[in-house]
C-alpha cells in the first residue's frame, strides 16, 4: 500500500506556516504530523499539495494508494479504520475527508468516486485548522508523541548533578548531555532529543520536548508545555509555545503562546506579548478572511513564519502575524500584521530585496551545514512572486 497525505482547505487558514510546507510537516508535540503517521503506518509517505510545493515535496503514487488528509493527527483507533478502507471507500468526519483509498487509475478521477462509498466515523481525533491550535494542543501531542517515543526503551542516565522531580517521566535519547539544570516533569512528560544540550540554571517544567542538537542556553526558562525543534538555540524565558526547528532565540526575552516556524532569529531581548491589559479574547490576522479574527483565547502571542528575524529589543503585541522571511527592528511596538518580505518596523516598512533574501538564506543553512539549492531558491522565489504584491497576503 502507498500512502499520501493531502492538503485540504486547512493549508489556507494556517498561513503563513504553510506558505514554505505543506501541512503534515508542521510540527505539534515532539514530532511533525507527518512523522506521527510515519511510526503509525509503518511507511514512508509522500504529498498532495500546492503545485509551487510539488518539487520539493513530490507525490509519489502506487497501484493501491490512502489518501490521508495532512491536518489530521492520528490515533491507533483511527489508523486502523483507515487501513480497513476497502476501494474507492472514504472515510469522512464532520465536514471534511479523512482519508480515502484509490488505485492508480482512480487517482485522477476523485470527482466521479461513487458517494455511496462513503463512511462517516466517530472515532475521537484532532484536526488541525489554525496557527493557534498548535500551542494550544500541544500538551497533549507532547505526552502521546512520548509514549510513543519512549515506549519498551530505556533513558539514557540522568545526571546526579541535575535537580529533578517525576524522574520516570523523564527521558534523554542518546548523546544528550545535561549538568546542573531544575526539571519537574510531575506536570507532563520532558523529553531532551539526540544530541541535545541543556545547559547548566536552566529550569523546565514539563510537558517539554526538546529535538535533536538543539541547545537551551544557560539559564533558560521552560514553562509547558512547549516544543523547541531541531538545531535550535533558545534562551530567555519561553512559555506554551513550538519552535518548529533551525531557530535562535539565544538570549533574554519572552515568548509565550507563539508558534515560531523554521529558519527565524529573534534578536537579544526580543519580547512578546500575550495577553491583552483588557482581558479580552486575542484577534489574529487570518489570510483567507483578510481581516482579524477572533481566537477566543486570552493568551496568544506571536506567530512567524519563515526566514523572519528580529533585531534586538524588538516589541510584538498580542496577536501579532508575522510572514515569510521579514526583517523587523526598531523602538515601540510592531504592527499586528506584517506581511512578507518586508523590512523595517513601527516607523515604516519597504520591500525585502529577494536577491539579499536569498543571501541570508544560503548564509543561514551553511551555518547548519546544509545546502540552500535550487529546489529551495526556486521556492523561495515562489512565495516571494505570491506575497510581493499584496500587503495583506
Amino acid at each position: 500500500m502507498n500512502y499520501i497525505l493531502f492538503d485540504d482547505n486547512s493549508r489556507n487558514t494556517l498561513l503563513p506556516l504553510t506558505f514554505m510546507r505543506p501541512v503534515a510537516d508542521i510540527r505539534i508535540g515532539i514530532l511533525t504530523i507527518r512523522e506521527k503517521w510515519e511510526y503509525h503506518l509503518k511507511s514512508k509517505t509522500s504529498t498532495l499539495t500546492e503545485t509551487y510545493l510539488s518539487e520539493k515535496f513530490p507525490i509519489v503514487k502506487g497501484e493501491e494508494n490512502i489518501l490521508i488528509n495532512g491536518s489530521v493527527c492520528p490515533t491507533p483507533e483511527l489508523v486502523q479504520k483507515i487501513l480497513s478502507l476497502q476501494p474507492k471507500e472514504i472515510l469522512v468526519g464532520e465536514d471534511y475527508i479523512i482519508a480515502m483509498r484509490l488505485s492508480s487509475d482512480e487517482f485522477d478521477m476523485l470527482d466521479e468516486i461513487d458517494a455511496t462509498k462513503e463512511i462517516t466515523t466517530d472515532i475521537n481525533h484532532f484536526k488541525l485548522n489554525f496557527p493557534w491550535e498548535i500551542f494550544q494542543y500541544n500538551g497533549e501531542s507532547i505526552i502521546r508523541d512520548f509514549v510513543r517515543l519512549t515506549k519498551d526503551r530505556v533513558s539514557q542516565p540522568i545526571s546526579s548533578t541535575n535537580n529533578v522531580i517525576g524522574k520516570e517521566n523523564i527521558f534523554l535519547e542518546e548523546g544528550a548531555k545535561m549538568e546542573f539544570a531544575t526539571l519537574n516533569a510531575s506536570d507532563g512528560p520532558i523529553y531532551i532529543g539526540k544530541n541535545a544540550e541543556v545547559m547548566e540554571n536552566t529550569v523546565i517544567r514539563g510537558p517539554f520536548a526538546m529535538c535533536e542538537n538543539s541547545t537551551l542556553k544557560i539559564g533558560t526558562k521552560i514553562y509547558g508545555p512547549t516544543t523547541v525543534g531541531p538545531w535550535s538555540k533558545i534562551a530567555g524565558e519561553v512559555s506554551n509555545s513550538v519552535i518548529f526547528g533551525y531557530t535562535n532565540k539565544a538570549h533574554d526575552g519572552f515568548v509565550g503562546n507563539s508558534v515560531i516556524a523554521e529558519w527565524c532569529n529573534l534578536g537579544a531581548d526580543t519580547n512578546t506579548s500575550n495577553l491583552k491589559n483588557t482581558y479580552e479574547p486575542v484577534r489574529l490576522w487570518s489570510y483567507t478572511q483578510k481581516t482579524f479574527i477572533d481566537t477566543g483565547l486570552t493568551f496568544c502571542g506571536l506567530i512567524m513564519g519563515d526566514h523572519s528575524k528580529c533585531g534586538i529589543n524588538t516589541m510584538f503585541n498580542t496577536g501579532t502575524v508575522v510572514g515569510i522571511s521579514s526583517n523587523i527592528f526598531g523602538s515601540g511596538y510592531q504592527r499586528n500584521f506584517i506581511s512578507s518580505f518586508r523590512w523595517g518596523g513601527p516607523a515604516g516598512f519597504n520591500s525585502y530585496n529577494l536577491k539579499k533574501a536569498i543571501q541570508v538564506a544560503k548564509i543561514v543553512f551553511a551555518r547548519r551545514g546544509l545546502d540552500f539549492d535550487s529546489v529551495n531558491e526556486t521556492l523561495f522565489r515562489n512565495v516571494y512572486e505570491m506575497t510581493a504584491d499584496n500587503s495583506n497576503y
